[in-house]
């Protein structure tokens, strides 16, 4: 078909680069939308004891994480794809959306079976909140220039991890609030911010975007959701239904199944998968997701510890062991705004990853030494040690990945980031909680042993009025030989005796210590990761903008003078049904002049002054 030459489109480089005003716009929208799902985060944490409580179903709250963590886990990437394909704002409103509608449906649960099923839901609309809006920060604003706006979000973090405790606790300690009880405010408080956020992102979310051909991996996301479903199920139930159990073990198998299919599936479909292969090619993207992977196992795997410390060991309230890890924050923040300057500046981001995983390892290495007598101040000062590491390895991995691939593939490679990040989280947590509670028997039998010789500690053990009060009846009863002690349910350890309770504390004290030392050693290895990846050399312009050159509109290319090309409107322009020129380049064969992307990779010509993508 013929067609006249088309006027330049909307998202050339004239277009596309936006002021530092129209940023801050934009900004607004996306720090709404990151706002809510990084405070539900924090506030359900704090709350689900009491929701479990008033829903009789203590032994079935953690059906609630699981299956908020698998819808979110599996979509993180079928949005990232979805966006490269569709844009971002119309995928952004969806999540915001589907998120809202989640946590009014929440509001009305009856049963933890239904919460875990409207969690379900909210995990849906989560699953492209963080991913997106990591997604179109990489679309407007060039990795060199990024650390302009960084503390925004550093700010968004912060505030949820302060407000999200202190409401968590108000809420659920209330028994009613307008006639609705005080939990179910956990999520109904949700609706007036996501409606927020619907209005703002409606009106100032304007990324240019490029439409191409394109198919949907159905069977891609079909085959990743069997392989990743039954494997997140294993990971938060494998401790309860024993890691070799018969239920286990079909995880295990449907997930191995799964995972297969999944890579047959990104195979036949080529650049369209869900995340295509030829991603893991590109060096920095490979190292990027073990480090990121191994990161998070790591980080969250001990980060989850460290409110079971500060509530069982040191007796605080969830309140309480919420604002005490203001240090952490601290920590975050601070790194955060310093090490992207210092990127911003310098154009080096690769030392950043490598000096926050050092100070990981030291700081989580650290909480191995900390026990029942610990001051809090020096579980302080390591929190921020900690912090500091997060700071500097968090933000850096993203920008590695974001920088290193082809700007059209900017939202699947993002959220390919997040979720390999994420899987590492879930696992780490499975597993290091495991190795915790798995190990709390035997610590707790040594400490009682030890007690056994102290005269305090058998003083106490036969004192009649110790012995009459019904918080010492399950220590008591397990010394005596009666039913072992059950740690599923702490609660008990704050009203009883402190003298018997000591060597419960000592050996939950004694248990951390070994998971400390395991999550240190694990992210030893994701600092080799680092620093076998190689530093591509940051690019000066937005996506938008590189993905304007890739698409042959950005005036930076070197073209034809004037005089020499007829003019447009003189020559009709001869377009086939692929979308190239008549004649034009096939398989990659373009002239260097036309920025033309390469039809199999999306790559186009890279510019030295861009930096080439790594290959290794």
């Amino acid at each position: 078909m013929s067609a006249p030459a088309a006027p330049p489109a909307q998202g050339s480089p004239a277009q596309a680069s936006l002021t530092h005003r129209q940023i801050l716009t934009i900004f607004a929208g996306l720090m709404i939308g990151m706002f809510l799902a990084a405070l539900d985060q924090t506030i359900v944490a704090t709350s689900i004891r009491t929701i479990a409580d008033d829903l009789d179903g203590l032994s079935l709250q953690a059906w609630a994480t699981t299956a908020y963590l698998i819808t979110a886990t599996i979509t993180t990437p079928l949005y990232g794809k979805l966006s490269d394909l569709f844009g971002r704002k119309p995928l952004f409103l969806t999540a915001i959306s589907i998120f809202v509608i989640g946590s009014v449906a929440c509001t009305f649960a009856d049963s933890m079976y239904q919460l875990a099923a409207f969690r379900a839901i909210q995990g849906l609309g989560a699953g492209g909140l963080f991913s997106l809006a990591l997604t179109i920060i990489g679309d407007i604003v060039a990795p060199r220039e990024r650390a302009r706006y960084q503390g925004y979000f550093v700010a968004v973090f912060g505030t949820s991890s302060v407000l999200g405790p202190l409401a968590g606790g108000f809420l659920a300690g209330q028994e009613e609030i307008l006639g609705i009880t005080g939990w179910r405010w956990v999520f109904l408080i949700n609706v007036p911010l996501g409606i927020l956020a619907l209005v703002v992102v409606t009106k100032v979310l304007n990324v240019p975007h490029t439409k191409r051909e394109h198919r949907i991996d159905w069977p891609g996301a079909l085959a990743l959701a069997v392989g990743l479903v039954p494997l997140l199920i294993v990971a938060e139930q494998g401790r309860t239904w024993g890691w070799g159990s018969p239920a286990s073990i079909v995880c295990y198998a449907v997930g191995a199944v799964g995972i297969a299919l999944f890579l047959l599936a990104e195979r036949r479909i080529g650049d369209d998968a869900l995340l295509p292969l030829r991603f893991f090619r590109t060096g920095v993207f490979a190292w990027g997701s073990v480090a990121g992977f191994i990161a998070g196992m790591g980080m969250f795997g001990a980060l989850a510890l460290l409110p079971l410390y500060l509530q069982i060991v040191k007796g605080a309230t969830p309140t309480e062991a919420g604002l005490q890890t203001l240090p952490l924050v601290l920590g975050i923040m601070s790194m955060s705004v310093f090490s992207g300057q210092m990127i911003s500046r310098t154009g080096r981001y690769k030392i950043w990853p490598i000096i926050g995983l050092t100070l990981m390892i030291v700081g989580i290495g650290s909480l191995s030494t900390i026990d029942v007598d610990t001051p809090y101040w020096q579980v302080a000062i390591i929190m921020v040690v900690i912090g500091w590491g997060l700071g500097g390895n968090m933000q850096p991995l993203t920008l590695a990945v974001q920088n290193a691939m082809p700007p059209r593939d900017m939202g699947v490679a993002t959220a390919s980031a997040t979720f390999f990040r994420q899987m590492g989280g879930t696992l780490g947590t499975a597993v290091f909680l495991s190795v915790l509670f798995g190990g709390l028997g035997p610590q707790v039998t040594d400490r009682f042993a030890a007690a056994a010789g102290d005269p305090a500690f058998r003083a106490a053990a036969t004192d009649p009025a110790i012995a009459a009060d019904p918080a010492n009846a399950p220590i008591l009863g397990a010394l005596q030989g009666g039913a072992p002690l059950d740690f599923d349910d702490s609660s008990f350890l704050s009203a009883a005796d402190p003298v018997l309770a000591r060597p419960i504390l000592e050996g939950f004290a004694g248990s951390m210590s070994i998971v400390f030392l395991g999550a240190a050693a694990v992210l030893v290895v994701g600092l080799f990761a680092v620093i076998m990846m190689k530093e591509v050399p940051l690019r000066t312009r937005s996506g938008v903008d590189a993905r304007a050159d890739e698409d042959g509109r950005s005036g930076d290319r070197p073209v034809a003078a004037p005089a020499e090309v007829p003019a447009p409107a003189a020559v009709p322009a001869v377009v086939t049904t692929d979308g190239l020129p008549a004649g034009g380049p096939r398989n990659g064969r373009a002239p260097t002049t036309d920025g033309a992307a390469h039809p199999s990779t999306g790559a186009g010509p890279q510019p030295t002054r861009h930096g080439a993508h790594a290959a290794d």
